[in-house]
């Protein structure tokens, strides 16, 4: 697992608890003026590597990322990654039907 992104940009998220407030990021081009919490849903790999956290707005349910940091809680980020296969979106038992 990288968990090493680029320390130049600017966290997003509590490295502890991965959560970040849905607030306006004028930067980014956002128009959130939610003021929600952002939960972590998932971990993403996008093809130039490293990992992305998934976040969604507990009040207006918007998905954003960020990337994750080397600081970063490794628990936490191995708790969203192994959570498709914990909870399988689908019964397990389709399989013995194949």
């Amino acid at each position: 697992m990288s968990a090493d992104a680029d320390h130049s940009a600017r966290r997003r998220h509590c490295p502890s608890c991965l959560q970040v407030p849905h607030l306006l990021d004028p930067v980014d081009g956002g128009s959130s003026d939610c003021r929600g919490r952002m939960s972590p849903i998932a971990v993403a790999v996008p093809r130039t590597g490293g990992w992305v956290v998934i976040h969604r707005c507990v009040r207006c349910d918007e998905l954003t990322s960020s990337p994750t940091r080397a600081d970063d809680n490794q628990l936490v980020l191995m708790r969203l990654a192994v959570r498709p296969l914990a909870h399988p979106p689908f019964p397990l038992e389709a399989f013995g039907d194949l």
